[in-house]
């Protein structure tokens, strides 16, 4: 009899448990997420997270749920308002998109996962060593990369050709940024006075540039301005002078597409928006191809590139919550996944496998030719270049602000002055004995 009573203990405690683990599984966790990629109705990211929900998210009882879908500035505001208790601010989500400088703003950034205790050495091995690099705050990995970008040259293969056909300019000319302005020179006086370029970062010209160059951009009290930046400065200001680069605000793809401007240095997610028809100030218009190649570099200088991009942050909470963030990210970070994301969007996926594999699979079966072009352009910026991750520092954003406008304006004004009697290089020289002089230097 003690033994029956003994058998049937175990077997309603056997039930019991069991019961426990029906009811856990009855019971999925639902994780909330902000994101930028795209609109609440229409968005790469929302279209992944629904067959994430739908296979893998069901076989493990986990639910991703978009509680937004907003731009990098909106999601920057909010998570610092609620991570600062601010009255009427919303709850932190479970995961958000965020550039460093969220993460850095925040008043205790160890509210936040760090990947490294749910990620191994050989998973994190896999990601592209430069994007895990921009993610890293304090010796923490804070942010995950999950989608990157970076510059490249956009070219309006319609109107070049024509400026190519009576000049003999070529295409390979605007490999070198030293060519690139020469280029600009030509174009400007071949066609009467029309700009020929436009960057839409002038710091991330310099920065980068000056980086490549051997020296560093960037020094205690903010801008170094040494003989690295002298050497980008001369041939892009003696461009600017002769009116072949772009100097109002706004961004590369308006020049482009009223035909102002033939070629452009520009997020690679900007492709989204040059225009396949360009409409003219007389109000002509015309169909138009594009080509996209890497930046161009410095003569003699280091193949380095921008890279641009937000990752996603995991807010702590429970080991359970935790690990069901894991297993979203691992799998929307997966090479196959990843490349579907990114080709929607304009973005380089950030793994190796991703790169070496399923990238050039997915460029075949893309339908628009600009696509193809751009992710060509990536596969050998991926291959020949080092991407350059950006400082940490808390001045960052400030010089980043006031060097775009300070650049801008100060060349403005000494194009109206300048009236091509005078020294080119003396004229460009000077404007940089001004910025340096707002500068304190």
């Amino acid at each position: 009899m003690k033994r029956f009573l003994a058998f049937l203990l175990c077997v309603l405690l056997l039930l019991t448990l069991g019961g426990c683990d029906s009811a856990q599984e009855e019971q999925p966790i639902t994780l909330t997420i902000w994101h930028v990629y795209g609109g609440q109705t229409d968005s790469p990211l929302n279209d992944l997270i629904a067959q994430f929900n739908q296979t893998v998210g069901k076989e493990h009882n986990i639910t991703i749920q978009v509680t937004s879908v907003t731009n990098t500035n909106t999601i920057h505001e909010a998570v610092l308002s609620a991570a600062n208790n601010d009255p009427g601010a919303a709850e932190l989500p479970d995961m958000f998109i965020s550039y460093p400088k969220t993460v850095l703003a925040m008043p205790d950034e160890n509210i936040l996962v760090d990947y490294r205790d749910y990620f191994s050495e050989q998973e994190l091995s896999a990601f592209i060593p430069a994007f895990v690099e921009e993610g890293t705050i304090h010796g923490r990995l804070a942010i995950l990369p999950v989608a990157k970008s970076t510059e490249i040259l956009f070219i309006n293969k319609t109107l070049f050709d024509r400026f190519a056909a009576d000049t003999g300019a070529t295409v390979d000319d605007l490999d070198t940024w030293e060519g690139l302005f020469a280029t600009a020179a030509r174009y400007t006086e071949w066609s009467g006075g029309k700009t020929f370029f436009v960057h839409d970062y002038h710091f991330n010209y310099f920065q980068v540039g000056v980086e490549a160059l051997g020296e560093s951009f960037f020094d205690e009290d903010g801008i170094a301005f040494g003989s690295a930046f002298a050497k980008a400065w001369q041939p892009y200001a003696e461009a600017a002078l002769q009116g072949g680069v772009w100097l109002y605000d706004g961004y590369a793809t308006e020049p482009l597409r009223t035909g102002d401007a033939v070629v452009s240095v520009a997020s690679s997610a900007s492709v989204l928006y040059y225009s396949d028809i360009v409409t003219y100030p007389d109000n002509t218009s015309e169909a138009v191809e594009y080509l996209a190649r890497p930046c161009p570099i410095f003569e003699g200088g280091e193949k380095l590139v921008m890279q641009r991009g937000a990752g996603i942050c995991t807010v702590r909470s429970t080991p359970e919550r935790e690990k069901a963030a894991m297993v979203f990210l691992k799998w929307l970070t997966a090479p196959e996944q990843n490349v579907e994301l990114v080709t929607r969007l304009g973005y380089m996926p950030v793994t190796q496998e991703a790169f070496d594999t399923y990238l050039p699979q997915a460029i075949e079966r893309l339908e628009n030719p600009k696509y193809r072009e751009l992710y060509r352009a990536f596969l050998k910026t991926q291959e020949e270049y080092s991407f350059y991750t950006p400082p940490q520092r808390e001045d960052y954003l400030s010089l980043e602000t006031s060097f775009e406008a300070q650049v801008r304006l100060l060349l403005s004004a000494a194009l109206k002055e300048y009236d091509g009697g005078e020294d080119l290089s003396a004229a460009a020289s000077k404007a940089l004995q001004d910025l340096q002089q707002y500068y304190g230097k």
